[in-house]
């Protein structure tokens, strides 16, 4: 007895010390386990309609994990028709704590349907995403912008069917609908709430937030198309206090008295730019940075709960890998909120 447990503890190193030059197979499991391959097979990819006893199971389980055996995503994807990734194209967007926060709740509840989250950064111009179909075999695809009809295109031409955003915008690099013109829309509401009636959108200067920010001033004028009132003024705002200032002084002449901040750093750069003036309007800003509660006013501010949004985004996706027409409109409405506090 004690030799055979010896010549069988010999076999697990041998076949260790190979897995450590190769991948570990199948074939090297149903050796270790003293089984046929069709019957690892069927346990390592829990083949349904297969009746294998408990015990069977337990011991292909316990030989798998002796030899450090993982299965082989591209055979996997042979197999299946698809990989388990999920792809998230992402504009070309400073990268900040927004951002991470919805990726690492989307990539929870995508773990928990036995998914993986990858991100991809896609620079406009980039005629790379065809060759990412062709590499990952994605499950699904989800878009912070819309998707031109050429990318659809390679897309069922690749076979995947779980696309979101449907709609092919061509030219628009924003899905607004998705959150940008929520955040614009609740900070107009506010400031109208409040007795303004000609407001302003300070845009960022950063060229990769063009359309982000032109998409969240969309949202501030169809609230106020709503009211009844003029479209907002668009102005770009450095982030410097003496170009703020200058900016601050066309909006006097316009008769400006509220300020749809694009985030909390161009509110706080006009803060900054009121302050040399010697002058005080509402300003409202977005994302709810540390630093907004210190500012000079405390900043009052669009929160957003961004990890939901990630959540709402990632069921979205499963709804439609189950072949339904998931609801994307807006955010979910626990996800924007008003900070109120002094400047507005």
């Amino acid at each position: 007895m004690a030799e055979e447990k010896a010549k069988r503890r010999a076999v697990a190193e041998s076949a260790a010390r190979g897995a450590a030059k190769r991948r570990v197979t199948s074939v090297d499991v149903a050796r270790e386990a003293g089984m046929s391959r069709a019957t690892v097979s069927y346990v390592l990819n829990n083949t349904p309609g297969q009746s294998i006893p408990e015990s069977t199971r337990q011991r292909v389980l316990q030989a798998a994990e002796r030899l450090g055996y993982t299965p082989y995503a591209p055979a996997r994807t042979l197999r299946s028709g698809r990989s388990d990734v999920v792809l998230f194209v992402l504009p070309d967007w400073p990268q900040g704590p927004t951002m991470a926060d919805l990726v690492d709740r989307a990539a929870h509840v995508l773990a928990e349907a036995g998914l993986t989250l990858v991100t991809h950064v896609h620079a406009a111009g980039d005629d790379g995403l065809a060759r990412l179909w062709t590499s990952l075999t994605p499950a699904a695809v989800f878009g912070m912008r819309p998707f031109s009809a050429v990318e659809l295109e390679s897309m069922r031409r690749a076979g995947i069917s779980a696309v979101l955003p449907y709609t092919d915008q061509p030219g628009e690099d924003v899905g607004g609908s998705l959150w940008v013109l929520g955040v614009g829309g609740l900070q107009a509401q506010y400031l109208i709430g409040k007795g303004h009636t000609r407001l302003a959108c300070a845009l960022p200067d950063e060229p990769r937030l063009t359309a982000l920010g032109r998409a969240r001033a969309e949202g501030v004028a169809l609230v106020c198309a709503e009211a009844g009132l003029p479209r907002p003024v668009l102005s770009t705002v450095p982030l410097d206090a003496e170009a703020a200032a200058e900016v601050i002084g066309t909006w006097r002449g316009a008769g400006v008295t509220g300020i749809c901040a694009y985030n909390d750093e161009v509110a706080l750069a006009l803060q900054a730019g009121l302050r040399a003036r010697g002058e005080s309007l509402a300003v409202i800003g977005a994302d709810d940075i540390p630093a907004a509660r210190f500012a000079v006013p405390p900043l009052t501010t669009v929160a957003q709960d961004s990890g939901e949004l990630g959540a709402h985004i990632a069921r979205a996706l499963l709804d439609a890998l189950q072949g339904e027409q998931p609801d994307l409109e807006t955010f979910p409405g626990a996800a924007l909120h008003v900070v109120e506090r002094e400047s507005a």
